[in-house]
């Protein structure tokens, strides 16, 4: 990278490409299209009167993940020159927590974070996606309808993370009201950060009284020392990038896979892997299209741009999974990542086979004990919920034949699941 100011390329004249609007959650490949002819990195708003530059090709995008003495992920600097309402602030504000930190201090958190998710066996996960999925067996399958995001993806994540977290199942609709408000980016998203601060508060207080075998405890009591204060964090960090994406990639899964006749064919016959649709989402519709979020250190000129202190830059893996085909990886194989939803480098996802069991294993029950799934809208139908991160379904309508509870729990057995 070339320090030198001549040879720049600025973007004081350039429109720039607004993710805040409702038309980016419907046509999201107009805009990355829009960002792309401005060159490998575009000039955007991810709120009204806050701008970013965004990487949307992949080896600028690998630059970018490793390059740790260019690019931080402390926003402070930028903090400081965003209005106190900005809608993004809830998911851009500086944490002590791993996302938001470098070097030293971000291997101490995620050494722990690693370290207390290793205590998670797969085994043990499995059982509890499959509690899970017979509980909502038996609120849906008498019905012979249901929303599979609102009835389904958002309630059988929050209650896996519960029971991994150490709560109760009722508490499921907190975590998905207030992370849901925040995600979105818009006028209510300070209500929904104090809701989920509010909520992770109370889940640390009750467990600094009283351990559990769960992770929050697990955390207060590794050997690194965290305070209580930086277990918060560290669990406000987990906890939401637990919940809101991996909701996502399961709805968007589900949906990519009942929009395919064929392909649902083969996923309840057993020939084709839940994986490989996990893969097509992953480079197609990733549920975090834009949250690799990154400061430069000092001005720098990158790929032709002059890089400004104090503002986003941003990774679109969005955008990445758009434009992949047409760069270097043509003919890639089905579990290649070159989407790189997972990130890269010293802040890639520590918890990917968590993510990919829990996924997968929820859809393979669902399948299972409500094998005839069948959407009421076409695809091109469906409505996204709006926000600059995110990719994000509404509501995911399906009829079905109804099953009663014992039915319903009897073919979620974990004895009959099948394994990813």
């Amino acid at each position: 990278m070339n320090a030198c100011p001549a040879d720049r390329r600025a973007f004081t004249r350039t429109a720039p490409v607004r993710l805040w609007e409702d038309g980016f959650a419907s046509d999201p490949h107009r805009y990355y299209a829009a960002l792309r002819s401005q060159g490998v990195v575009g000039w955007a708003e991810l709120a009204p009167g806050v701008p970013a530059y965004v990487v949307t090709e992949r080896r600028a995008a690998l630059d970018v993940l490793h390059d740790t003495e260019t690019f931080s992920h402390d926003p402070r600097a930028w903090e400081a020159t965003v209005p106190a309402d900005s809608p993004v602030l809830g998911m851009m504000r500086w944490r002590p927590n791993a996302l938001f930190a470098d070097g030293a201090e971000h291997l101490r958190y995620r050494t722990t974070l690693i370290d207390v998710f290793d205590l998670v066996e797969p085994h043990d996960l499995r059982g509890r996606v499959h509690r899970a999925v017979r509980l909502l067996a038996g609120r849906i399958g008498p019905r012979g309808e249901a929303d599979l995001v609102a009835d389904f993806a958002r309630p059988v994540i929050a209650l896996v993370l519960n029971d991994l977290f150490g709560l109760p199942d009722s508490q499921g609709d907190r975590l998905n009201e207030g992370l849901g408000k925040m995600m979105e980016g818009g006028a209510q998203a300070a209500e929904g950060e104090a809701q989920y601060a509010q909520y992770v508060l109370e889940l640390i207080a009750a467990k600094a009284a009283r351990r559990g075998d769960d992770l929050p405890s697990h955390l207060l009591d590794h050997p690194a020392g965290l305070t209580r204060e930086e277990v918060t964090w560290q669990v406000f960090l987990t906890l939401g990038a637990g919940y809101e994406p991996t909701a996502n990639l399961l709805s968007n899964t589900l949906s990519r896979i009942l929009g395919n006749p064929a392909y649902y064919s083969t996923l309840t016959s057993g020939a084709r892997p839940v994986m490989d649709a996990v893969v097509e989402v992953l480079h197609h519709e990733t549920p975090l299209a834009n949250y690799g979020v990154y400061y430069v250190r000092r001005p720098v000129s990158f790929r032709g741009v002059w890089l400004r202190e104090a503002v986003p830059v941003v990774v679109s893996y969005g955008a990445l999974g758009r434009f992949a085909e047409r760069e270097d990886v043509a003919g890639r194989h089905p579990a290649d990542a070159s989407h790189l939803s997972w990130g890269a480098g010293a802040h890639a996802c520590p918890a990917k086979q968590h993510t990919l069991l829990l996924v997968t294993e929820a859809i393979e029950q669902l399948t299972q004990w409500l094998p005839d799934l069948d959407p009421v809208l076409p695809r091109e139908r469906l409505a996204w919920r709006p926000g600059p991160f995110h990719r994000s379904l509404s509501a995911l309508p399906v009829r079905f034949s109804p099953r009663s509870p014992a039915a319903a729990s009897a073919a979620s057995s974990p004895s009959q699941g099948a394994r990813p």
